[in-house]
């Protein structure tokens, strides 16, 4: 801040704003006339008189150029809660939550205080705060929601500067993402298993599902019987079920609009459900995994995140959760050559980055394979 230039019309004594020290800190004045009559523009708490004169400098810029400053302190969380209401009223249920959660976060460490007044000195401190007892990836989540909401208050001219802007995340390190999935050898392992045991129950065959399919729990669990094409061997993904009360009731839509796809499934799976269709009871909702005595009506992913824990460990197979079948499905995938087009594709996600950065280790793996294979061409 100190090696900035100071515009010239703050020196000589030519400036509009004057400077005074309160305490440890400086405010400026910058006189101005609205109407016929003094309505100075005042503002105090930096740290230098440099500081103060910068600023002071920002507000005249605007004066010369006919912009009135926002001059009305705008608390940072009712901020937030109407940026919210107003940009992201149609979010997903479950996303709208994690939202509001921040929102919370925002209440009880910020409080009140004008957006106006947050430098980047407070923000960092906020991020240190958080990310002290929380992995990495929920603080880069939380700072997500801040950076939009903070863009959106430098477009309406409520703040000039994103405080967000170069923050250093802080946190815990999180699983690595080789760790949340299986190896090749060991997914054969769980495969034969499943398959061995599919006459214990129905949560065996979901988790079968979601490790040939790479599906989301919630893809799942709002499967129907109509969804399975026994013809093409094909499953229908066009909608979700809410599993927990974070989501939406009953159906609902997928993540977004590229998780609505129709992906294979290989014959010896198909022919499974198939025979499972026969033998269990239909339902009013057709749904594949129903489960009447549970809350939310289908199988929970707490006892399919139980059952698979038991399972690997009798395997001796380090634990995953289900979601890490869709890890699994995915990088065994690409192990076996799939180009990471189709996986993407297979998987729903929303573009073909969001499926680079997640498999990164992975494509890592393979681009060493793929050198040996190249510089060896001519040389067999």
């Amino acid at each position: 801040m100190e090696g900035l230039a100071i515009p010239p019309f703050l020196i000589g004594g030519k400036s509009m704003a004057s400077f005074q020290k309160r305490g440890k800190t400086w405010q400026y004045t910058v006189s101005r006339m609205v109407n016929g009559k003094p309505a100075p523009i005042r503002k105090g708490g930096f740290r230098t008189k440099k500081e103060a004169q910068i600023a002071a400098a920002e507000i005249e810029a605007e004066l010369s150029k006919g912009v009135v400053p926002h001059l009305k302190p705008e608390p940072f969380d009712a901020y937030f809660e109407n940026w919210l209401k107003v940009f992201k009223p149609h979010v997903a249920n479950n996303t709208m939550q994690r939202y509001l959660n921040t929102l919370k976060t925002i209440k009880e460490y910020f409080g009140s205080k004008p957006i106006q007044e947050i430098t980047k000195r407070d923000y960092q401190r906020f991020m240190n705060y958080y990310g002290e007892n929380r992995a990495r990836s929920t603080s880069d989540k939380i700072n997500a929601h801040i950076r939009a909401c903070v863009s959106m208050a430098i477009e309406e001219g409520i703040i000039r500067v994103d405080f967000t802007k170069g923050v250093t995340k802080s946190g815990k390190k999180g699983k690595r993402k080789e760790d949340k999935r299986l190896n090749y050898k060991d997914s054969k392992k769980l495969y034969k298993y499943l398959f061995e045991n599919l006459d214990k129950g129905l949560n065996f065959y979901l988790l079968l599902l979601g490790l040939v399919t790479g599906m989301r729990f919630g893809e799942i669990v709002g499967l129907t019987r109509k969804d399975f094409n026994f013809f093409n061997n094909t499953i229908n993904i066009d909608k979700s079920w809410g599993y927990t009360k974070k989501m939406h009731k009953g159906f609902g839509p997928t993540k977004n609009d590229q998780s609505v796809r129709v992906i294979s499934v290989d014959n010896k799976v198909m022919n499974e459900f198939k025979k499972l269709f026969d033998k269990i009871p239909d339902n009013v909702h057709r749904l594949v995994f129903y489960s009447p005595k549970s809350k939310y009506k289908v199988i929970s992913n707490g006892a399919s995140n139980d059952l698979l824990k038991n399972i690997l460990a009798k395997l001796k197979i380090d634990p995953i959760s289900v979601h890490g079948l869709r890890h699994t499905h995915a990088s065994v995938s690409l192990y076996r050559k799939a180009s990471i087009y189709y996986v993407s594709e297979r998987l729903g996600h929303s573009d073909i980055e969001t499926t680079m950065n997640e498999y990164s280790h992975v494509l890592k793996e393979m681009r060493e394979e793929d050198e040996r294979i190249v510089t060896g061409i001519y040389n067999e």
